[in-house]
Order: structure tokens, then sequence, then C-alpha cells
């Protein structure tokens, strides 16, 4: 079929760079070689047993049938008790929903909300997806950098800047994909301050991995600054902090304006999620984290080999991230450098296609974050995987010949 059937909207955005990835590793793989996938942000550890066993009888006792599209009466409930208890925030009923994953709230989120050139303030480096998210809702994404010497935060001093006529929305995730960058209640508190005098721009809290902390606290807008509440929606979800990508199930509180418009929206498309997920999800949320400090012991471990790996490999750089499980790396210092069949790595995406093809190890490049002259690497795999992952990207970067000083 034609492209031209296509509608306009559809040449803003393409097709997620983690998700391309991931199929080109999964293509590399088929062809009978070992990859490793540094490239998709995803737990290896397998979904708590109790958490299974409540989706297990879920499907044994018949319950696969429609709920409530927002979810059911049980999940809601849940919900509302895990933000009370973790977060401080009371919601009622109608002002929580559940979906297909965060993601699917994200986009609904923008679709609800944005007219045609409708602005959201997107810090980067950035999840990959929200630029795309903006466009699809035929609004516009504005891009605003934040430096490693900044932590990679946003700033009030860059925020305020950013805020024009046109702004309808400023997303904020902390911890941080890619860089595992977390705002201190402190910054987050600064942060609220600029929005608390632009009562017309709404607040998007992304807290999907509030749980993958290193030591650090946890801070979410609605919490900070209760004065912003009616315009903030605080979107969490079960993937990362309970390893249940496949499961699909994220959440949300806000306003019930807004949480209304989702369900509308959520009615017309996808219905409500997955009955035996919805049952998973209560088991999860109202079962709490016992397995989450064994869980951070090893990916504490697995975050060391990989900064470790960095700090010996001439060429590449990084912080030290406080929560989710990536590592940003810079990889600069290796732009202009030949590969061994002496094709010029011009760029990080260049860079990363090297890593692929020639260490069989996938990771992300910075440009999908916004970021360009960066890689991601995600270190949820198993340890002993990944030491042989980094083994692989120290041996090609030694490989690479250097750019001939100035």
């Amino acid at each position: 079929m034609s492209t031209a059937r296509l509608a306009p909207r559809m040449s803003g955005a393409g097709s997620s760079p983690t998700a391309e990835i991931s199929n080109k590793v999964r293509a590399l793989t088929a062809a009978g070689h070992a990859v490793v996938n540094l490239g998709e942000g995803e737990l290896d550890f397998p979904t708590p047993p109790a958490i299974c066993e409540a989706g297990i009888a879920a499907i044994r006792e018949g319950d696969t049938k429609y709920t409530a599209v927002a979810g059911t009466a049980q999940l809601k409930a849940a919900i509302r008790a895990k933000f009370a208890r973790e977060n401080g925030l009371v919601y009622t009923d109608a002002e929580v929903i559940a979906g297909a994953g965060a993601k699917q709230l994200i986009f609904n989120a923008f679709l609800a909300t944005l007219a045609t050139g409708d602005e959201v303030i997107v810090p980067a480096p950035y999840w990959v997806s929200y630029p795309d998210m903006v466009r699809l809702a035929e609004g516009t994404p504005v891009i605003v950098p934040c430096r490693p010497e900044d932590g990679w935060k946003l700033t009030p001093a860059a925020l305020e800047a950013a805020i024009g006529p046109r702004t309808r929305w400023v997303v904020l995730n902390s911890p941080n994909n890619p860089t595992g960058a977390v705002y201190s209640p402190a910054e987050m508190k600064a942060l609220t301050d600029v929005l608390a005098a632009h009562p017309d721009v709404l607040v998007m809290a992304d807290d999907i991995y509030e749980h993958v902390r290193f030591g650090v606290p946890f801070a979410t807008p609605a919490a900070v600054a209760p004065g912003l509440a009616d315009r903030t929606l605080t979107i969490n979800g079960l993937s990362k902090g309970y390893s249940m990508t496949g499961w699909r199930i994220g959440y949300a509180g806000g306003p019930a304006w807004l949480v209304s418009a989702l369900q509308v929206l959520q009615s017309q498309s996808t219905s409500n999620p997955s009955t035996i997920s919805q049952r998973a999800a209560v088991a999860a949320l109202e079962g709490g984290l016992p397995f989450m400090e064994g869980w951070l012991a090893t990916l504490r471990e697995r975050r060391g080999i990989v900064l470790e790996t960095v700090a010996r490999t001439d060429g590449l750089s990084c912080d030290v991230p406080e929560g989710a499980f990536y590592v940003f790396a810079d990889c600069r210092a290796l732009i202009g450098t030949r590969r061994p069949d002496g094709h010029l790595i011009a760029d990080d995406l260049g860079f990363a296609t090297y890593l692929l093809e020639a260490a069989h190890v996938g990771v992300v490049h910075g440009s999908a974050f916004g970021t360009p002259g960066y890689i991601r690497i995600a270190y949820a795999v198993d340890t002993e995987t990944l030491r042989a992952a980094c083994r692989r990207i120290e041996t090609a970067c030694a490989a690479l010949t250097k750019k001939a000083a100035a």
C-alpha cells in the first residue's frame, strides 16, 4: 500500500529505537550469532512467584471476561492504597486508572489534551517515545537539553526559559531513562516552584523506575507540591519494579477530568487491561516489595561491572547513575575513529552499530534519547553474560584506530 494513504501525522514518527535494536539482535541470533542485548530496558529476574500464582488463579477461576474499562474495583483500590502508602497521594476511584502499560496511559494523556501546535517540554536525555508520542497527538515536543555537570537534570532556569504561551505539558521522569538520574526532593521542589507560577501547564510525572534506586530518596511532583495535584498526572506501573514487562499493566492518578478523558480513549481503543494481569497486579501492589533488596544488590553489582569496564576503556566515560538500570556512557572520543575494516565511525549510531556487528553486543545510541555522542548500556541481564558482553565491548574499542592528534 502506498505511504500516500497514511495520515500526515505518521510522517513525524518512527519505530521505537530500542525495539529496533531488539529486532536486530533477534535477527543476528536467528542467524546463529551469540548476541547479548544490552539495549532493552527489561529486568532478567522472573516475576515473583506469588504474583504469577495470582495470574494463574485468575485463569483457573474463569476470571477472563471484560472488566470496567479503568480496571476492577479491587485493582483500583490497590492502586489508591499504593499511592497513599508510598507517596502520600490520596485519590478517589474517579482519579485512578489502569491501562495496558504505562506507555498507553502516557500516549492517551497527550492524545486527550494536545491540540495542533500545543507544546510539550521534554528534558533530554529522554525516553525515546516521548517526542514521537507528542507528534502523533499533533503536538510539538520542545526538547530542553540537560547537562552532565547538572547531573543530567532539568534546572529551574532552563524550565522557566522553555515555557511559552503554547506550553501544555512538562514531562518529569525520575529515576530517568536513560541516565539513571534521580531528582532529590529539593530539586523537584525547585521545579514545581517554577510551575506554580504557570497555572495552565500540566505536569506529567513518569515514575516507572520509582523502586529502582541505589540509596537515594524518591520525590514525585504531586507529593512535593500538593498545590499542583489538580494538574499533575502521576504515572507508574508494574513493568520495572516488579519485572512484569510482558504483563502490560500500568496505572495513573490525577484529576478526575483528565482520568475521565483517558477512560473514554481507552473505552474506544483497547478497553480494559487483561483481567489476568489485573489479578496479578493486585497481588503485586498488596504484597509489597520483599524481593527488592536482593534485586538491588544484584543490580548494584552489575552496575559496578559496567562502570569498571567504562573506566578501563579508552574513549569511554560516564557518571555513576543513582537509579534505573542503565549506564549512559560518553563515546564522543571514539567518534572519528576507524573500525578494523577501515570504515569511519561518524557518530554514536555508527559506534552502536559497530558494537553490534563486531562485538555482537546491542546498545542504544544517545541520539535516540536526544543526546548525541553517548550510548545507553542496560545492565539488567544475567551477571556472567554481562561480564562477557563487557569484555567484548572493551576488546572492540581497543581495536579501533584512534584519531590522529591535532
